[in-house]
């Protein structure tokens, strides 16, 4: 995003530019106090984008325990606990965007 600070931006990792056969699948903002996201249907089984969560649950683990320096098991229980807070509490709306034409 133009303008974006440094500290949030996100570089695409050097071993998926030199995979030929990566697939961006997903791709997610908080943009005026809520998500937005962009979707692509890649996998035959829907079933294969839980399993995609539960990765990116211990991936941000992870994260926050190497940039932020706390306990990497109890930020995966926190991502988990939000998790289940989202989807037992009160559903956000699904909206879709009108398609621009923008592959950015």
């Amino acid at each position: 995003m133009t303008g974006e600070p440094v500290e949030f931006q996100i570089k695409t990792p050097d071993s998926v530019r030199a995979d030929p056969d990566a697939v961006e699948l997903v791709r997610f903002w908080w943009s005026r106090g809520e998500p937005v996201m962009a979707i692509k249907p890649a996998f035959e089984n829907p079933r294969a984008y839980g399993a995609m969560l539960a990765i990116a649950a211990r991936n941000i683990a992870h994260v926050y325990h190497q940039s932020k320096g706390v306990d990497e098991a109890e930020t995966y229980k926190a991502v988990l606990a939000g998790l289940n807070e989202a989807l037992t509490g009160p559903g956000y709306e699904t909206v879709a965007e009108a398609k621009s034409g923008s592959a950015q």
